[in-house]
């Protein structure tokens, strides 16, 4: 504060240089990151049919009750008509903890996330060591309902992050949510797609099911050197087909 001017100019100027050199790493960054994050075919958005049937005199999943939905709508936004029957398994309530996907290479802790004061979804912090975060007014996953889990792409300062190659997920491929029971919710993938971010499927999305379904989400598409924002998401449906119990809780 009490510096010369000199050492004021001389300082303007380091810090110039400091922006400048900043702004070619977000730029190279983000030019390597367009280049390299996979962005899912149209084939990957033709849906396959997953869920299992749930028939007179076969039992549910393990410690499963097929009942109707009684969760918090996921979000404000539109609201589905709440189904009257449920197909396939379904598990009781229990917070999840930690998220694998063989496919793409995902193993990570999930955090809880919330609402901004705009009542926007939260997104995780962007860190080094990126990690999932589950939205808290969604289902848990297995509930019947879209359990919600957001995931970034990268990040300038850090490079690729947890869902960098969520685009290259296919149908059938599989997801373990484990979760603080000590159960894990094995889902597998029944769609990838891209949307525009201003034509984000809201209702697809967050809207209410029969089943127990699960949407991984985070950015795609071309990259916005203006705004710093990618202008897509990419969204992976997945459905809820099996359990099992780990050796400990929240494993």
């Amino acid at each position: 504060m009490n510096s010369s001017a000199r050492r004021g100019r001389s300082a303007a100027t380091a810090a110039g240089v400091v922006l400048a050199g900043a702004a070619a790493v977000v730029t190279v960054l983000a030019v390597h990151a367009q280049r390299s994050a996979p962005q899912p075919p149209r084939s990957a958005a033709r849906p396959v049919n997953v869920v299992p049937s749930t028939t007179a005199g076969q039992a549910p999943s393990r410690g499963s009750a097929a009942r109707p939905p009684a969760e918090r709508p996921s979000r404000p936004g539109p609201s589905a008509r709440r189904p009257t029957t449920v197909r396939g398994p379904v598990l009781p309530r229990s917070r999840p903890v930690a998220l694998r996907i063989p496919a793409i290479r995902v193993r990570s802790p999930l955090r809880p996330l919330g609402l901004n004061p705009d009542h926007t979804v939260q997104v995780p912090p962007l860190t080094k060591d990126s990690y999932a975060g589950w939205y808290r007014y969604s289902p848990t996953p297995g509930s019947v309902g879209p359990s919600v889990i957001l995931g970034h792409i990268d990040s300038a300062a850090y490079g690729p992050g947890v869902f960098f190659r969520l685009g290259d997920l296919r149908q059938r491929d599989k997801v373990y949510v484990a979760r603080a029971d000590g159960t894990v919710a094995v889902f597998e993938v029944e769609r990838v797609a891209e949307y525009p971010k201003n034509q984000f499927p809201t209702l697809q999305v967050y809207g209410n099911l029969d089943h127990a379904g699960l949407r991984l989400i985070t950015c795609g598409g071309r990259f916005q050197f203006s705004t710093h924002n990618y202008e897509d998401n990419i969204v992976a449906y997945a459905a809820l087909v099996s359990d099992y119990r780990t050796h400990r809780q929240g494993a």
